[in-house]
């Protein structure tokens, strides 16, 4: 399983988003986003999920950070979809939990091909700064969509909002990482027993 990276362009009227991909990196990052918090929280995905992510992005920031955050999750969802590509002798499932501090999350990945979010999360307060946490939700949706996989996403607990939504997206790195690495009993294997993904 060599060559494992995508390179996704997406133009819109409202964003301009590159990412680069490499799921067998090391956790390099290089972000340019505009968006300083959820730049701090791809790292996260990077640095756990041992991925190389590169992440840059114009938007209409001074309306609001939405659809800057948005179309990332969506570009980002197109990217693991291009890398896994026909995801044979992928593990295909993952899990983590991830404390930190008094936060507590889970997220479970299912590489389908079908689109699912399945997300539970709530936050003692609207932002983090002056991010607007409803956006977390906004990003996980569209990488799901664009990723074709299934997501479930619970905090447990947890009463500081930074530290919940960290966890949250340390848990999905972690998750990432178990379900795209290789199984060698999977070699060239789907692994469905429909035979495809």
């Amino acid at each position: 399983m060599s060559g494992r990276k995508a390179s996704v362009r997406r133009d819109t009227l409202e964003t301009q988003i590159s990412v680069e991909l490499n799921l067998d990196g090391s956790g390099k990052t290089e972000f340019a986003t505009g968006v300083p918090f959820l730049e701090h929280m791809l790292e996260q995905i990077a640095r756990h999920g041992m991925v190389d992510l590169v992440v840059h992005a114009k938007g209409d920031t001074h309306i609001d950070d939405h659809h800057t955050v948005e179309d990332i999750g969506i570009t980002l969802g197109q990217a693991l979809h291009q890398a896994l590509g026909d995801k044979k002798g992928i593990r295909r499932y993952g899990h983590a939990y991830v404390p930190l501090d008094e936060a507590l999350s889970r997220v479970v990945i299912d590489f389908s091909g079908r689109p699912g979010l399945s997300y539970h999360v709530s936050y003692p307060r609207a932002r983090i700064g002056n991010f607007d946490v409803d956006l977390v939700l906004e990003f996980f949706q569209g990488l799901v969509n664009h990723a074709l996989a299934t997501v479930h996403i619970d905090n447990l607990r947890g009463n500081n909002a930074h530290h919940i939504a960290e966890t949250v997206f340390k848990a999905f790195g972690r998750a990432l990482r178990m379900a795209a690495e290789a199984d060698p009993r999977m070699a060239g294997i789907t692994p469905s027993t429909k035979g495809s993904l």
